[in-house]
This record gives structure tokens, C-alpha cells and sequence, in this order.
């Protein structure tokens, strides 16, 4: 299954990042072939609808859960629709990698 876990910066020692439409960028997570890749989130200074933006970025990556610290209620409302599932995790101290081994475990 591939997921996303938003993230302060583009390795998996970045720490997570609590925002989900302003997180600077999203690890694409695959579980079976356990391989991560970073995409830039390139609307995360967007004036508006930054977490809008967010959710149809996800929909072109395929992904059908995202993992962040909370999500404005436009961007909920719209993955709810879309049926992809919200999972968060308050713990800004943590690096990408350690919410990989959270989610594996």
C-alpha cells in the first residue's frame, strides 16, 4: 500500500510535519517494496486552498492514506469523500522514519 507522511524536508531523517497542506513536503511510502520518495509540496505557500491542492496532488499519486498532524476542514471533508484515509499523529519531535516504524509495527 502506498501512503503519505507529510515532512519538514526530502530525506527520512526530516521530522514529521504536523501541517498537511503546509508541509513543505510529502514522503510517498510503499510498503511492499519498501521504498520512499519525496515530492515537494509546491502549494504550501499558496494564499489559499493549500490543503485542496494538497488532496489532489494525493489523488494523482494514487494514495489511499495520508499520515499528518491534522487536516483544515476543506481538505477532511474532501478526503472523506474520496475515501482516503486520515490517520494523525501529534508528535512533531518524530522523523519521517520513526512514523514509517510507527505505521510498519
Amino acid at each position: 500500500m502506498k501512503f503519505i507522511i507529510t515532512s519538514t524536508g526530502d530525506n527520512l531523517k526530516s521530522k514529521f510535519d504536523l501541517r498537511f497542506g503546509r508541509a513543505g513536503w510529502f514522503c510517498l511510502y510503499d510498503s511492499e517494496t519498501k521504498t520512499a520518495k519525496f515530492i515537494e509540496n509546491n502549494n504550501k505557500d499558496a494564499r489559499g486552498g493549500a490543503g485542496t491542492k494538497a488532496v489532489e496532488k494525493i489523488m494523482e499519486l494514487g494514495v489511499m492514506r495520508v499520515i499528518s498532524g491534522d487536516f483544515g476542514p476543506k481538505a477532511k471533508t474532501l478526503l472523506e469523500r474520496l475515501k482516503i484515509q486520515m490517520v494523525m499523529f501529534a508528535e512533531s519531535n518524530k522523523s519521517v522514519q520513526d512514523i514509517i516504524d510507527k505505521v510498519k509495527s
